[in-house]
């Protein structure tokens, strides 16, 4: 298990987070603060609070990827995709499960991950944000649905106009011709 004492933590990434928590407040999307080994050594009330109970408790040393599972973990992780850059990863549309939930809801999130390096440049941890726009997905794919639908029935609609339309132009053609023989046909009994 995951010692949380302050000398299993880089002095570096220590130092980062007492200078982190005058700030973290103003940060009202769920956090977290992993080490170079992917585990977690902070998070914020957000992230707490989006997981369940048995998961929650003894969240500090866990490994990120142990607490929620993004599409992205095994082959892209944001934070070694920041490690590797240095610098700010942004990834849109992310989608992940909480490990442990058993309602095991799809969740989809922005993702940012910022590298946190000593004084030296080299990688110590990394911060990573979630903003949970599950809500926001949901709404949207039943928007485009809904969009889809509309455009299916105005076709459908138009559709039907046409036939329709055709139909009175033969009906009216055929009306034209029937009032034209019995023109012809009334012209020939008065001769």
């Amino acid at each position: 298990m995951y010692d949380r004492d302050v000398d299993t933590i880089h002095p570096s990434l220590q130092q980062f987070l007492s200078e982190f928590k005058r700030v973290a407040p103003a940060i009202v999307d769920s956090y977290f603060i992993v080490d170079n080994d992917r585990r977690i050594v902070d998070f914020n009330r957000a992230f707490y609070a989006m997981l369940p109970r048995q998961v929650a408790r003894g969240l500090k040393g866990k490994r990120c990827f142990e607490v929620i599972e993004l599409n992205i973990c095994k082959t892209e992780c944001i934070a070694k995709q920041c490690w590797a850059e240095n610098k700010q990863v942004r990834l849109d549309e992310i989608s992940g499960t909480i490990m442990g939930d058993t309602d095991a809801q799809k969740l989809r999130f922005i993702l940012s991950a910022v590298p946190i390096t000593d004084e030296h440049g080299q990688n110590v941890g990394a911060l990573e944000i979630q903003r949970n726009v599950t809500d926001e997905a949901v709404v949207q794919v039943k928007y485009q649905e809904m969009l889809e639908t509309e455009a299916r029935e105005r076709e459908r609609l138009a559709n039907q106009i046409r036939a329709r339309t055709k139909e009175l132009l033969e009906t009216n053609q055929l009306l034209l011709r029937t009032q034209k023989e019995l023109l012809a046909y009334k012209k020939g009994l008065t001769i």
